[in-house]
């Protein structure tokens, strides 16, 4: 794995996924878009994930791209353009969608411990995980329109889940800065806490005592069920318990439970 994202993964099954840039505040370059979309491939392999981290090295969560980045884009318009417009066959994210775009497809928890800032790239990365843990003084913004362009790393399927349309268009075409309780207030982040990585590995850790299998049908529940029309909604939830029931991890909960002891699951 490259050097600009650092990858571990514990014996519980936790992964922490840092952005390893701090004397640049963690913006992005080309090498962190392809390492991060690297990483979420890699970890999909793993069988005994149960949950990711992401966060900053240095105390800060993203700054955004590097302001590299964006001249190297100057420089072939064209070019740009199409690989926008065309993501590798067989997917539907570009290259610049799927490292945002990889962490909420990973059938485990996500949480992002957000310190610093998360601007820009970085606030869309957070957005695609599953939770936001931020600091009561981070400070987070939809950047891109100080640059003349629209949020395009997978706000579309992230933002609209979390947020009213009209205060999503307000941070959007704004680009202004939003302190963490106002990022609280607007469905931006889940909670606060004082050390944002403590308590996103807190969590992280009581949900690997939960089933594995239960956690990847709650995940696929709200985010597939909460667009769904009444019928289909229900017929989703039907099927996800369903697949649980009588499975050697729903059954371990219970005796797990039941004894008072750590589950074992497989």
């Amino acid at each position: 794995m490259s050097d600009v994202v650092r990858v571990t993964l514990g014996e519980d099954g936790v992964a922490e996924v840092c952005l390893n840039r701090p004397e640049r505040k963690n913006a992005w370059t080309m090498a962190m878009f392809d390492a991060l979309a690297g990483a979420a491939d890699g970890l999909s392999r793993e069988k005994g994930l149960r949950a990711v981290i992401l966060r900053g090295a240095g105390g800060c969560f993203s700054s955004g791209l590097d302001l590299s980045v964006l001249q190297g884009f100057a420089a072939d318009i064209e070019g740009l353009k199409r690989e926008i417009l065309t993501p590798p066959e067989g997917e539907a994210a570009n290259r610049f969608q799927k490292p945002c775009t990889a962490w909420a497809a990973l059938p485990v928890p996500v949480i992002a411990a957000v310190e610093g800032v998360a601007y820009g790239a970085g606030l869309q990365l957070a957005l695609a995980a599953d939770f936001r843990i931020a600091a009561p003084d981070a400070r987070l913004s939809v950047m891109e329109a100080k640059w003349g362009l629209i949020p395009d790393m997978g706000i579309s399927q992230f933002l609209p889940r979390l947020m009213r349309a009209d205060q999503a268009k307000e941070l959007i075409m704004s680009a202004r800065v939003v302190g963490a309780e106002e990022a609280l207030a607007l469905g931006l982040v889940t909670r606060l806490a004082a050390d944002p990585v403590a308590a996103a590995r807190e969590m992280a850790a009581e949900l690997a005592l939960r089933s594995p299998d239960a956690l990847t049908a709650a995940k696929r529940l709200v985010e597939a069920g909460w667009v769904l029309p009444l019928g289909e909604g229900l017929a989703l939830e039907a099927r996800l318990q369903a697949d649980i029931l009588g499975g050697a991890n729903q059954i371990e909960a219970v005796m797990a439970a039941m004894a008072g002891r750590a589950p074992r699951y497989r």
